[in-house]
Parts: C-alpha cells; structure tokens; sequence
C-alpha cells in the first residue's frame, strides 16, 4: 500500500480531514466530517498544484504518446525533463501545440462557466467544444460532428450515435470539475452527467466521473490510497469501470513491483476494447485502461511527484493524459507550494502564456477556478467568512448505472483498403452489427467545401444517406455503423452519389459485432 508520509494537512489551527498515516488505521469517507474549514490561500494552493500538475505531468509524456502501445516503455528509455524551458518550448511549438488537448478542452468548459455561470445548459459547453478551433479524435470528433449536424447532448455522447463512447476523451478533460468541487464529489458528478455525455457514455462517461472525483477528494487528504478507493464509490459496484479499478486497487496492495501489476492489467483486460480503431490491434484509448495507468501511477508513486509521472508515463498507451491526470490529482493533494521546484520551474516560466486555441492562461485559469469553487461551496452548503472557507462536504454515492455495447460486442476485424468509386462498394458478414471506417487520406488540414454523400443499403434496403465532410476539423470518423441488425447473415452497400477526381474516400476496415453469446468464423 502507498501513502504520503505526510498525516495531515494542516493550517495553523485549520485542521483538515486527517489521512490515516499517523494511525495505521483507515479511516471511512463515512466519519468524514460534516463540516470543514480551510483559508482562501490553502484552496487556491490545491487549486494551482491540480493546474500545473496537469501542465507538468503532460508535458513529461508528451513525447511518449502512443509511442509504446501495450507494453511498458523500458527504464532504459530516457525521458527528457531539462532543468529549464522545457514547458515553453511546447507551448510556442505550433506543432506541438495539440500535446495540451486535455488542458485546452477543460478550459474550453471552465470559459463557459465563466460566461453563463454553473448552471450553464449541456448544448453551450456543447456549441463552444464543437466550434472551437482546435482538432479532435475519437469520442470528441464523433461528438462534434453529432453536434454540427443537430445530434445533441446526451445523444451526441450515446453509444448508439457515436462508437467512441467508451474512449478516453472526457476522462481526461475532467479534472475542471474535480477542481471546482472542492470535498464534493457529488457536485462533481453532476457537472460530469452534463458535459461527460456530450462525448461520452458508460465506462467513457465513469473515467470522467471517477477523476473528478479523486480531484474533489483530494481536498480534503494527502493519502492516495484512500482517495482512489473512496472515489471509486462513485461508480455502480456493477459496471466494469469499478470492477477493472477495484483489481488494480487489490493488485496494487499483492505486488510490490508495478510492473507485475500492469502485467495483470494486460493480461486481464488487453483485449477489452470497444474501440472500433482499437479493437484487433495492440492501439487503446479505451477510458479504462488509461485509467488503470493513471492508477497504478498513483498507487506506486509514494506520494512523490516524479515517481508518479514517470511510472504512469511508463505503463505507455495515452502517456501524456495519463501522467497529467495523475500528476493532476498529487498536485492537489500535495498543494502547489509543496511541489519539488525541479517539477514546478517549467510550469512557472508559461504561466502567463495563453494555452493554444485559447484565452486563458494558467495564472487565469488559477483565479477563476477559484472563484468557481468559491461559488459551488456556497451552493452547496457550505459559507464563506472573510479569508476563511468552509465546506459541507459530501459522501460519496454511486451514479447510475449504464453500458455502452450492451448486449453485443466487437468479434471481427477486417481491413478493406480500397478506395470507394462511383462502383460502390459491397460487404457480406453474419452478426447484428458493423461498422465500417473511412477517411479522406493523409489530410489533416482543411480541404475545402467538397462533402460526399454516400447513399447505404442494408440487405437491398436504402437504410441512410450519409454526409461525409473532406474537412478534416468537421470530419465523420466512421461512415457508417448500425448495431440494431436481426441476428444472421446481412449485406452492406455503399454507393457514392457525388465522386470527386479530386477526393477520394479511402474505405479503412470493418467491425462486425455479434450477441454476446454467440461467436462467428473468424
């Protein structure tokens, strides 16, 4: 088990919720207390350690991303960390400027909380995501063009409208609402149930969910170990997010070595993927797998900031969201003024530079999550008197159960590889669902106002005319998919209605699904 030597956060004669490291003994989220208070300055100390550790942590992966997929990046592998210039180096790199997605996205919401308050509706954080002007993947983009095309939140997050849903992407733009919540978990998730299904549902929506939560509890401990566990109880005890976090927890508490715990991860849920880009391949961006690492980087860090950045970083997959995320939640235990300045001088030399595709800049990001939280305390029954803060703070209690895929799962693979004409294109499989992939090849940048329409026939049955945009900003990533199909043999057609020489849609591959009792001939 791994713990902070630290037992408790104290200020002056402002005693917090006390970590369990000076009794040997755990203490229950149930006997925390109902009330409890802290300065101003302490809460924005945990506050800015959430921020920069984020900042920190992404940076130290940055140049690991998915560079090293199912399997652990080798301790003879160097990962730079130079004693000065390294953050602002990245920052003033146009082309790495997409490394602080997962810090850019937050506060594309922490700006709409600005502007239209806590209440704000789901379809403003929804607009503001899907018109700003940076590039997304995954959940995101299949979010974003649900959104462009009148597909709302929370359909537009749904797995039936968008195969990504159980990615990782709001599970690493959460930490916002976390920060915001201070010791209140539960006010947090009812940020995430808004913008979390946006992009997400099921195990995506649960990643977000339980690192708000582990950011919120933070607050009131330094003991790492009983902030993953308390969190976690914001998640039905039913659904594989809580199921694949409590194996780690335990793995965690049997191995001494990390590594033999990411073996187990491995070996137990390698192949768990909904991903239809990860499915078949070693690529996963699942929500929770990533977790796991953001985990295992917490668990085996000993409260020590560069051991856990550098162990989440080494589990590979997302190695830069996963650190942040992890390095994120320390910080805030932690507090800002206690991280090593060997960690923290990068962080400090951009604090005053805007974050790419934004206006808003660390030291800003600072003083408004602060007035954010300020807010959410009061609204939550807690009072604040001059310089002094006190939270009512909340027990943690389950969200509502839900699964993506329920029912049916990914059982075959199969690339394509061809490009599709004014032939069209004709695909045979048995199963109740597929989805098939496409894009238009190596372009990443805007490619004018062509935009295909692909007309889909299911089993000689005109099913749906899909619009697929060559813009990559405002791309469709799958063509098209249906997991509603009668169990047995079906027939896929694609006819393109307006070719263009110029565009070509290259067909990627197809996923056939079937009912989770049965199997096909691969």
């Amino acid at each position: 088990m791994k713990i902070l030597k630290s037992a408790f956060i104290v200020l002056t004669v402002l005693v917090l919720w006390p970590s369990t490291g000076c009794t040997g003994k755990k203490k229950d989220v149930s006997q925390l207390p109902s009330k409890v208070t802290m300065t101003k300055d302490l809460l924005m100390d945990k506050i800015k350690g959430g921020w920069a550790g984020q900042t920190l942590g992404v940076t130290y992966g940055g140049p690991t991303e998915f560079r090293y997929r199912s399997r652990i990046i080798p301790d003879s592998i160097e990962i730079p960390w130079p004693v000065s210039g390294y953050c602002k180096s990245w920052f003033e790199s146009k082309q790495k400027a997409g490394l602080y997605d997962d810090i850019y996205m937050d506060l594309t919401f922490v700006d709409v909380i600005e502007k239209y308050g806590i209440d704000a509706p789901a379809d403003s954080f929804a607009l503001a995501f899907a018109r700003a002007p940076y590039p997304l993947w995954h959940a995101n983009q299949a979010a974003r063009y649900n959104i462009l095309n009148g597909i709302m939140p929370p359909k537009s997050g749904y797995w039936k409208f968008n195969p990504h849903a159980d990615d990782i992407d709001f599970q690493i733009e959460s930490d916002f609402a976390g920060l915001m919540s201070p010791g209140m978990p539960v006010a947090a998730s009812e940020v995430t149930d808004r913008i979390g299904h946006i992009m997400n549902y099921g195990d995506g929506w649960y990643g977000g969910v339980y690192v708000a939560a582990m950011y919120s509890l933070a607050f009131l401990t330094d003991d790492i170990d009983l902030i993953v566990r308390e969190a976690l109880k914001m998640l039905p005890q039913e659904s594989n997010f809580h199921k694949f976090m409590s194996d780690v927890i335990n793995w965690s508490k049997v191995y001494t070595d990390w590594k033999r715990t990411w073996e187990e991860i491995e070996k137990k849920y390698g192949d768990d993927k909904t991903c239809p880009q990860g499915y078949g391949d070693p690529f996963n961006i699942e929500a929770t797998m990533n977790c796991a690492y953001i985990l295992v980087g917490l668990l085996y860090g000993d409260g020590d900031m560069g051991r856990t950045v550098d162990i989440s970083t080494r589990c590979g997959a997302d190695s830069d969201c996963n650190p942040s995320n992890a390095a994120g939640i320390l910080g805030t235990a932690m507090g800002y003024s206690k991280i090593p300045d060997y960690w923290l001088n990068n962080v400090k030399e951009v604090e005053d530079i805007t974050f790419p595709y934004t206006s808003l800049s660390l030291n800003h990001t600072y003083e408004l999550s602060l007035k954010h939280a300020l807010e959410a305390v009061q609204r939550n029954g807690g009072k604040i008197r001059g310089e002094k803060v006190t939270i009512s703070c909340q027990v943690p209690e389950p969200v509502r159960y839900e699964k993506s895929f329920e029912g049916i799962t990914p059982v075959k693979k199969e690339k394509i590889d061809l490009p599709l004409t004014e032939k069209g294109f004709e695909y045979s499989f048995e199963g109740t669902g597929v989805l098939i992939s496409a894009e238009f090849p190596g372009k990443r940048q805007s490619t004018g106002e062509y935009i295909a329409y692909v007309e889909v026939f299911v089993d000689g049955k005109p099913a749906e005319v899909v619009k697929f945009p060559a813009d990559f900003m405002v791309r469709k990533l799958d063509l098209y998919w249906n997991f509603d199909l009668p169990s047995g043999d079906h027939l896929i057609e694609l006819k393109l209605q307006n070719p263009d020489k110029e565009q070509v849609i290259d067909l990627n591959y197809v996923v056939i699904y079937n009912n989770l009792d049965k199997d096909i001939a691969q």
